[in-house]
């Protein structure tokens, strides 16, 4: 049975994650022939029928993907809310920007859901944290990986800065890996292709066996051998590192919530 989308729909913004999200779905066999996507660029989105302004589109959709940058909300958004009714769901990926913030604009919309999703749905095999909304939609976005319910919008961050954030942070391990190759003596080329299946060939052993990371790096080690004397460098400075990593994406997102509110002074810029 071929996927479906919920009605009417219209995809405002479609860059990098809102069309990560649209390939996935896609992959999935999603039928977009209810579908709308509006790009200011002018650039189709492949599939789907493209507006290159809001102010083209007519009637009332039944769900909205908000995929504008958050300092884009407030030129959409007086226009927007005109098309919007009881009946909407409307979803927003703008990171920071909280519920509240999104109601003060679109008062007349049904249900409002906020959904952090990373680069990986493009394969199914994203992370897609939710909140808000009665979860008739929650089946839509399990076709693009793991769906992950949250009863707050401070754990929809967390989840965010985690798993949001983590596919840049896991690639800058990897090209790391592959630099430290090239640095023996590897082909760059070598280099790169040996990280990569290293760390999927990894994460494919602990998905299937359900073994913890601490478990496997343990196993791979061996007392006073190799590994293991690259383990006490690593272990040295990781956490720490790893750890003030996400923390500064945690702010950066509260900055953003605060700057997305309406009483604030501040700027989204």
């Amino acid at each position: 049975m071929t996927p479906q989308l919920p009605g009417a729909t219209w995809i405002i913004g479609c860059g990098k994650m809102a069309g990560a999200m649209v390939a996935g779905w896609q992959r999935a066999g999603v039928d977009f022939s209810e579908a709308l996507a509006v790009r200011p660029s002018g650039n189709p989105v492949e599939g789907i029928r493209t507006l290159q302004r809001l102010s083209k589109m007519g009637g009332k959709p039944r769900l909205v993907l908000l995929g504008v940058k958050p300092q884009k909300l407030d030129e959409v958004a007086p226009t927007l809310a005109k098309h919007l009714n009881k009946n909407t769901i409307l979803v927003s990926i703008l990171a920071g920007v909280e519920i509240a913030s999104l109601r003060a604009r679109f008062p007349q919309a049904g249900q409002i859901v906020r959904v952090m999703p990373n680069l990986p749905v493009s394969e199914g095999r994203g992370v897609v944290a939710l909140t808000g909304g009665d979860g008739a939609i929650d089946a839509l976005f399990g076709l693009l990986g793991t769906v992950v319910r949250t009863d707050s919008e401070a754990d929809l961050a967390a989840v965010g800065s985690l798993a949001g954030a983590g596919p840049a942070y896991v690639a800058r391990f990897i090209a790391a890996l592959a630099k430290a190759g090239v640095e023996r003596g590897l082909a760059p080329e070598t280099a790169d292709r040996i990280a990569l299946e290293t760390v999927l060939g990894t994460a494919a052993m602990a998905s299937a066996s359900g073994e913890t990371m601490a478990s496997i790096a343990v196993r791979v080690a061996s007392p006073n051998g190799t590994t293991q004397a690259g383990l006490e460098i690593l272990d040295q400075e990781l956490d720490q590192l790893v750890s003030r990593t996400i923390a500064a994406a945690s702010r950066r997102g509260q900055e953003l919530a605060e700057a997305a509110r309406i009483d604030s002074p501040r700027s989204l810029a």
